[in-house]
């Protein structure tokens, strides 16, 4: 009896090592296979509206920062409306196999990572076209001379298709640890959309972020964009 039990738990042993020698890579967020979006980011049109937009490619290695830090997908874009006389940079990144490593892409990481200073945070809110009240975060950033260049830029996340502005929507321990299922609908999505000037940056958020939120599966995981891109 003795005997037969202590098989039993040399078994179980080595079962229980085995399964987190599988399963340690995966929660630790490596291993994981990049999940897909119904329609990828770059369908975003590049007209809409009163809006031209044109892609901005990233250097090499921003791009290899993006995965590093678990973007299963992402968009940056330059729009211009030469009817207001506005300019904005719309930037969407999506990451759902790790959804808490969005907080390697946020502006208070990514701006200040590129030469830029930042000079205030503030909660604040737009109304999009459609009537939609979005919370964001308004930032704004500067570089010194000789560049003396200053941006504004209003962010929010999308979590499981709802808006938040604050991190703890998604830094408790399930929102942490990895998407191991691969369910596209458990994601943590940032926009940001800048430009040097503040009535440019909520006038393209206004304009734009009922399109962006199209591409991103709403809270019952639906992505409203497809079949239409």
């Amino acid at each position: 009896m003795r005997r037969s039990s202590w098989v039993l738990a040399v078994v179980v042993l080595l079962a229980s090592g085995a399964m987190y020698r599988i399963l340690a890579p995966r929660w630790q967020g490596t291993g994981l296979r990049t999940i897909k979006l119904a329609v990828p980011l770059e369908k975003l049109p590049l007209t809409f509206g009163r809006w031209v937009g044109t892609a901005q490619v990233l250097p090499s290695t921003t791009e290899e920062y993006m995965r590093k830090n678990f973007a299963d997908d992402f968009v940056s874009r330059r729009y211009i409306n030469q009817t207001a006389g506005a300019w904005a940079g719309v930037y969407v990144v999506y990451c759902s196999s790790r959804p808490a490593g969005i907080q390697g892409h946020r502006p208070g990481v990514c701006y200040p990572a590129n030469g830029w200073i930042p000079d205030s945070t503030d909660v604040t809110e737009f109304v999009s076209i459609m009537g939609t009240k979005f919370p964001c975060l308004l930032q704004r950033f500067h570089k010194p001379a000789p560049s003396y260049l200053e941006s504004v830029v209003l962010s929010f996340y999308v979590v499981n298709g709802q808006i938040a502005t604050d991190e703890k929507a998604f830094s408790s321990v399930l929102g942490r640890s990895p998407n191991i299922s691969g369910d596209p609908a458990r994601y943590v999505a940032q926009v940001q959309v800048s430009s040097a000037l503040e009535n440019s940056a909520r006038l393209a958020a206004a304009d734009l972020a009922d399109l962006i939120l199209e591409f991103l599966p709403d809270k019952s995981g639906v992505v409203r964009a497809a079949g239409r891109y």
